[in-house]
Order: structure tokens, then sequence, then C-alpha cells
């Protein structure tokens, strides 16, 4: 008996060590990876058995969303807490030689937040908010380590002739007469070494996978050759095939993307695998999801995968193909194994939920909401949005707002003033297929005033036609 109570008060003391420590945060975000990509979303074409199993294991979220429906914005408005109406950085301006428009210097990241609240932050893959020697670099926005491409332009190339390290330009000569050096390959294996030393303070490590964004390129190993059987697909030649930023000819477009993806879950299953080999499961929040919606860029097919799992758009639009994300959330301990949640949150709130898990006060006078309360099962303690709201500075612009089950879509804002509301009932009509503005005048009425309200004009990425015209 003396022993069984010794064993008891030893697994308590555990439990309550554990309980008592600041979280880990590892968050996954892929590149243009679609809602239907992944096996526990509905896809059955592409393997993700790690991507799976990390759903069985925590919660997977069915009403989650980017912060808007292209890259540098979404994940600004991700790594700020703001919607993309309020955010510093709401479309992909480059700079040259390399790098994109910075985010600004008043600018507070939650990985400043977590590093000034004793965590060691880190981020392995793509940046994209802040040009070469700008305030913006990831090394100013929180993050201690920084290792892969600050051009999101350049990541375009899965062979290039360099990435960062920090401040640091890392040479990949070999690169420049062969493809050699697969980069992402390489800042997985940084991220790995990262994840395997023993902290000894909490750490926040974003992993901005560049995967499967294109350009369509991937080791032809075993994976590939599968899927190459697997559908059958034929060759395109080389004429056929359209080039895209720093792509070489992929006779294959079908198994390339497959391949990529199923190379991704690989990397998933390695972070698995690693915290639980260093037994840090119940300490460590893992996050999966994607910047926005499916790509068609460089032959890729999202037809073909059903990527966007029959939702209306892909990427760069605002209708929930193009915003509405796999987000699947694991904490052993924490999160009931094998749940399902249709909370309705955005990026924007993952700011506050990760300030909340690591006991940090939660800032006021953002658009996050912390969803901590749902993650342990308090959904009776969960606040819920009044609304959501995008923007997106390309194509004409576009804007887009959620209220419950109504959802109200904007297109060539930039070219009207007065562009018209289409108006759509998700609850009994998930696809948009039906647009009912015509039939709800005074609900299309208070969604106009909060687009109008929501919107914050900003010097650098005019919107409406009015501001585009005063900008010139």
């Amino acid at each position: 008996m003396k022993k069984i109570y010794l064993l008891l008060v030893l697994v308590l003391l555990h439990l309550l060590t554990y309980a008592q420590q600041k979280p880990n945060i590892i968050l996954i975000v892929a590149d243009d990876l679609g809602y239907g990509d992944v096996g526990c979303y509905g896809q059955t074409k592409i393997k993700t058995p790690n991507i799976d199993a990390l759903a069985k294991q925590g919660m997977k979220f069915t009403n989650f969303y980017a912060g808007t429906a292209v890259c540098a914005p979404s994940r600004a408005s991700l790594l700020t807490g703001y919607h993309t109406g309020h955010t510093s950085v709401r479309g992909n301006k480059g700079f040259q030689p390399e790098g994109q428009y910075p985010l600004a210097a008043t600018d507070t990241t939650i990985a400043t937040v977590l590093k000034n609240n004793g965590y060691v932050t880190a981020d392995f893959g793509k940046w994209g908010l802040g040009y070469i020697g700008s305030n913006s670099e990831p090394m100013n926005k929180g993050f201690a380590v920084f290792y892969g491409y600050n051009c999101q332009t350049l990541a375009h190339n899965y062979y290039p002739d360099h990435l960062w390290s920090n401040k640091q330009r890392i040479e990949f000569p070999e690169n420049k007469t062969k493809e050699t050096t697969y980069s992402a390959d390489v800042i997985h294996e940084h991220a790995m070494q990262f994840i395997n030393q023993k902290h000894q303070q909490p750490f926040f490590i974003f992993l901005s996978y560049t995967l499967p964004h294109a350009a369509l390129s991937v080791p032809h190993d075993k994976v590939y050759d599968d899927y190459v059987k697997q559908f059958n697909e034929k060759p395109l030649t080389e004429n056929e095939w359209k080039k895209y930023d720093g792509g070489s000819f992929e006779p294959y477009p079908h198994a390339a993307y497959a391949a990529m993806v199923s190379r991704l879950d690989k990397y998933v299953g390695e972070v698995m695998q690693s915290i639980k080999e260093q037994n840090i499961e119940h300490n460590t929040i893992v996050i999966f999801t994607s910047d926005n919606g499916p790509h068609k860029e460089g032959n890729n097919d999202p037809d073909f995968f059903n990527s966007n799992a029959n939702y209306k758009g892909i990427k760069r639009d605002l209708y929930e193909g193009g915003i509405k994300e796999p987000f699947i959330i694991s904490w052993k301990g924490n999160i009931k194994a094998g749940t399902t949640n249709s909370y309705t949150g955005a990026f924007w709130d993952l700011f506050p939920t990760f300030q909340e898990a690591a006991g940090i006060k939660v800032s006021k006078n953002i658009d996050g909401i912390s969803i901590l309360p749902t993650l342990k099962g308090n959904n009776q303690l969960q606040k819920q949005h009044a609304f959501l709201y995008w923007e997106f500075h390309e194509n004409n612009g576009r804007q887009a707002l959620r209220i419950g089950k109504w959802k109200a879509v904007k297109y060539n804002v930039g070219l009207n003033d007065n562009a018209p509301l289409e108006l759509y009932d998700l609850e009994n009509d998930p696809y948009e297929k039906n647009n009912i503005a015509s039939a709800h005048a005074a609900i299309v009425e208070k969604m106009e005033a909060l687009i109008k309200r929501e919107h914050s004009s900003a010097k650098d990425w005019p919107l409406l036609k009015n501001e585009l015209k005063n900008s010139k």
C-alpha cells in the first residue's frame, strides 16, 4: 500500500508540475493549403496520417478562418491580433532586392510578448513581413532565432541560392547549377534541432513552412512515384507546363502537389514524435493551420483534389474557400482528445489565446478573443465574436464580413464606391451559391455599416475607390 501511495503522490506531483509551467507553443502554418487538403477534413487522394492523428488527439475546428486570402496580411493578422481592416500590412508589396512591406514600428507581435515573458522564440520558414534591413526583420519583431526565407517571392523557389539565419545570409552555391538542396527539408532540419534542444525556458516556435505553395517542386522519391502511379497521370510536355517563379519543369503536377502535402505531413509527425520523446506533450500546445485557401499557380489543380472541400473560391477569394482553414489544436491532458468544435474564430484570436495560456495579462483593444475556455471545455465561459471582418487589397479590392450565420462579400470596391454587397446564409447555404441580399435589406444595411466602420484607411494601403483616387 505504501508503494502504491508513493506512486500516486509522484504522479500527482508530476501533473502539478506540468500545470504550473507555462506551456510551450508550436504553431505550424502551412502555405496555401486548402481546407480540404488533409484527410481529417475530407481529403481522399492525399495521405496525411500525422495531421489526422493530431486531430484525433486534440480538437478540430470547423469554422476557423485565416487573416485574409494571401500570405503577408494573413500572417500579419496572426502575429498582431488584428483583423486586416486594422493591420499595418494588408497586401504582398515587394521591395528590392528582396523582402516585403514591413510591419509598423509600433506593432507588437505575440513573439515579442512571449519573449518578454520568459519564452525562447524562433521562426523557421518564410517571413515576408519586412524587407532586409527594415525595422521588421524577424529579430526585430520578437524572434530570437530565425532560419528561412526573408522574402516570400524568393520562397517560390525550393532550390534557392541562399536562405537567412538571423541576419546572416547562408549560401547554397550547388543550387545554381543543379537542384540539390531542397529548402523545405533544410528549414525543417533546423526547426527539429531547435525543438530537440533541452530548453530551460518555455518556447514559442513558429513553423512557417513553405509547403505546398507554388512552384510545384519536390524531390522525386518513393512518395512522389507512388502518387504518379496512383493518379495514372498523363505527363505534361514542356510546352504544356506553365512556368512559375523559381519552378523547374514538373511533368506530373498532381503527384508533385500531393507529395508536397505528404512531406508537410511527415514534418508534423516528426515534430510530434520529438515532443513525445522529450516527455513534454502535456506541456506543449501544438497548432496546425494554413494561411489562406489553395492556390492554382504553376499547374496546380485544386479541383482535382477538391482542395477547398466544395466551398466557393480559392486563394485571393474572400468566399469560404479562400479563407476558411483547417485548424487543429493538441494539448495533451488539457484538450479532450478527438473533439470537434464549431466555434467561429480567426487568426487574430491566437494572440490573446497564447497570452492567457501563458498566464500573461490579455491585451485590450485588439480584435482577437482568447479561445482558451473552448480549448479547456468551458464553452459557457467562451466569449463570442460579434462579427469577423476581412480585406483583400488586390484584384480591384475585396471586403467580407460574417455575423453569425450571415456572410457579406463585396468585390471591386476599388472600382466602385457603391460596389454591391452579396449576402449568404451560411447555415442553409454553406457553399455560398445563393446571393439573397435583395430579400434582406435590413441585414444588408447593418453589414454595410459595419464594413465601413471596420475598414480603417491607411496611406500605404488604399482600398476603396475614393482612397485610390486620393492616393494618386
